[in-house]
């Protein structure tokens, strides 16, 4: 089966192209933005070796389609989707980090805890919290947006402040949107029997200076989602939690000892451990949309990619 790894497209008017962890960003005459959503995929800021089908078209149409549902609260870049795989968008200048927003002692937050730690971000997290408790409110865990690929770094309000990466004016700004956002997945993710954990969201300005949502929203990549159905019940026992996000990748590296530390191996990703990711990523298409899954042709995948961008741009 064909999957997207990389694309090397030279299109009209094209300017630059950035290459991210996922996915690869075309400027278009300093205006619009081509992202192609590949079927790679990274853990612990790492890319791993082997691709996920569907992946990429799974990603991008679920972030249009939650771009499409928030629009009447937060503007975003989105203009269209001339492809599966592909959203183009106005082109727009990245905030320098990314806004987490956490309703659940989990992942990342629930391994600081575990180490002792009961500040993060600079918000401080109470006494005798259990692994996937609910936190009394969501609380806000920025990081810094790494240029190079680096890891990404956990950072308080605070900090953005005093060196200046984002205005204070801004930054407000973007705590109201993210707060609005998250309330809105939350409202759409139970409608569908699922429970939005944690997410992040990205944040440009457009060239008339409106703060806009970019990249992705509520996919599995950048979301972690439970089941509703049973949580308590499970918390109370002390079970882990049913859940859809790409934790449970993050959890296989963890078993076969590889969290992105130096000196660490990246462990052998068979056929059927690509098979399952696969299954598990369409498995949350489907929950979270309520709509079934139409894979793709992955024939001439990158000819079919290019030939759709293209007539986009020619119109």
């Amino acid at each position: 089966m064909n999957t997207i790894n990389n694309t090397n497209f030279q299109f009209s008017n094209q300017k630059s192209v950035y290459i991210g962890k996922v996915r690869e960003v075309y400027n278009i005459n300093d205006a619009l933005l081509v992202m192609i959503a590949t079927d790679r995929l990274s853990a612990f800021d790492v890319v791993l070796p082997r691709q996920i089908p569907f992946k990429g078209q799974i990603l991008n149409q679920i972030a249009t389609k939650m771009m499409n549902e928030t629009a009447d609260i937060v503007p975003n870049w989105l203009i269209a989707n001339p492809d599966e795989n592909v959203a183009i968008g106005d082109l727009c200048e990245p905030f320098k980090v990314e806004m987490v927003i956490r309703g659940y002692l989990s992942g990342h937050a629930a391994r600081e805890y575990k180490s002792g730690k009961r500040i993060l971000c600079g918000v401080k997290m109470s006494e005798g919290l259990k692994e996937n408790d609910r936190f009394p409110s969501p609380i806000i865990t920025p990081s810094t947006k790494a240029d190079n690929g680096d890891h990404d770094k956990d950072i308080s309000r605070e900090e953005i402040l005093s060196q200046g990466i984002v205005s204070e004016e801004d930054y407000i700004i973007l705590e109201n949107y993210t707060k609005a956002l998250f309330q809105r997945g939350t409202e759409i993710a139970s409608k569908r029997g699922l429970i939005l954990v944690d997410t992040k969201y990205e944040f440009g300005k457009t060239k008339d200076g409106k703060i806009v949502l970019i990249d992705e929203i509520h996919t599995p990549d950048s979301s972690r989602y439970f089941y509703a159905d049973g949580y308590q019940e499970r918390q109370d026992k002390g079970e882990t939690q049913k859940q859809l996000s790409k934790e449970f990748v993050r959890q296989w590296l963890i078993e076969n000892d590889f969290q992105g530390k130096d000196g660490q191996q990246i462990p052998k990703m068979s056929d059927d451990k690509v098979l399952e990711i696969s299954n598990r990523y369409i498995e949350l298409y489907e929950q979270i949309t309520g709509e079934a899954f139409v894979k793709a042709s992955t024939e001439n995948v990158l000819n079919r990619i290019e030939k759709n961008i293209n007539s986009f741009l020619a119109n």
